[in-house]
């Protein structure tokens, strides 16, 4: 789950973790309101969606006077900003974080990450700060400097205090910037971060370590435990279809295609999608329904595909295992009937109950194309929707 900056800055905020004063705005009046309550001589007017690169596309002004933060406010609430991870389609501003200016000595990068290969948590910093640590790790990659570290002892004084001084943050703000590391960590380990991003770190000419911006992402099956965490989830930056199917426990992902699949298990979705690529087609999802799926949930599932304008045919793919062929095909059946389904629906069952969800499906009356395997499948799909 992703939170906006402002409210990553909160959390931060009663870590101990230095960063700037600032206010949310939702509003024009509410931004020169909160500029006005900052009382500083010069204001940064940001706007807040879940993507990076905002900067580029548009969405930091920097407001000299009142008169600027209206301005400002008035051109990016409710404009689309497009960047490098919006995709073309962009995101709305709904929301913007008016704070109080800096005097920027110095931008660095810090982030702590999951290394999925060493199973370990990872400390990564570098002087190339305000940048995209992607551009940075191609093509100067000994400019990143890393600490991995060890669960039992978590990062320790020592380990921060080597990233602070590889990175060359001033002598005498070694112990500020290392504090600052070990406060990240806490919030990293104690609120289930799956990324803490800080880009930039700043120093400032008065001789402060701080956050400039902050990029907190959660991991989802955590956020039982972390109540404050879900109420910051903003559901107008989430694909509704997204939303939808996180209620009924489906795993959906939407995509650009227009074949819709419906299938038991991450690896084969990931693979269904590879195949109907490999046969010329595009996936219009991903769409995972597990391993204890009900005919509620597959009917639920095959409203969400359809739910999608681009859909103009729907690939099932299903290797029953704990999943049963029959409670698939009963779901398929009952959607169909229930959507009044108009585009041409493959289908592929084995496994257990495979023969009686076969029949089942024989015998509904619905125009159903049978696939005997899963690459016999894509090809039929695609040549239906080409």
């Amino acid at each position: 789950m992703n939170i906006h900056e402002y409210q990553g800055k909160e959390l931060l905020r009663k870590y101990g973790v230095a960063v700037p004063n600032g206010k949310a705005a939702f509003s024009v009046e509410e931004a020169v309101e909160a500029a006005k309550e900052l009382g500083t001589d010069v204001w940064v007017v940001k706007a807040q969606i879940h993507a990076g690169g905002r900067g580029k596309a548009g969405g930091v002004k920097i407001a000299k006077n009142l008169d600027e933060v209206r301005t400002y406010a008035e051109e990016l609430l409710g404009k689309t900003l497009v960047t490098h991870q919006t995709g073309p389609k962009g995101k709305e501003v709904k929301r913007l974080l008016i704070e109080e200016g800096c005097d920027i000595k110095k931008e660095y990068y810090v982030g702590i990450v999951l290394d999925r290969a060493a199973s370990r948590v990872v400390l990564m910093a570098s002087e190339e700060g305000g940048t995209e640590i992607e551009e940075v790790a191609a093509k100067t990659p000994e400019k990143i400097f890393k600490e991995t570290i060890d669960p039992l002892t978590g990062l320790t004084p020592f380990q921060a205090r080597r990233i602070a001084f590889h990175i060359n943050i001033p002598n005498e703000l070694v112990n500020q910037a290392a504090n600052f590391m070990l406060g990240l960590y806490k919030v990293f380990v104690e609120k289930d971060c799956s990324i803490a991003e800080i880009n930039p770190l700043v120093v400032t000419g008065d001789g402060k370590v701080m956050a400039l911006d902050a990029k907190l992402n959660f991991d989802s099956n955590a956020l039982y435990r972390h109540k404050d965490i879900l109420e910051y989830r903003d559901l107008d930056e989430e694909d509704p279809k997204e939303i939808e199917a996180s209620k009924y426990d489906l795993s959906y992902i939407s995509l650009e295609g227009n074949i819709g699949c419906m299938v038991n298990g991450a690896g084969l979705a990931m693979a269904t999608m590879d195949i109907i690529k490999y046969y010329g087609g595009e996936p219009a999802n991903f769409l995972d329904v597990g391993g204890g799926a009900t005919a509620e949930k597959v009917t639920e599932a095959f409203k969400i595909i359809l739910s999608d304008p681009n859909v103009k045919g729907i690939f099932v793919n299903i290797f029953g295992g704990i999943m049963k062929c029959d409670v698939i095909a009963t779901g398929i059946v009952e959607a169909a009937k229930e959507l009044g389904l108009q585009v041409p629906l493959v289908v592929r069952l084995e496994g257990t109950n495979v023969d009686l969800g076969k029949k089942i499906l024989n015998e509904s009356g619905l125009h159903i194309i049978a696939a005997e395997s899963m690459a016999d499948g894509a090809q039929k799909i695609v040549e239906q929707v080409g």
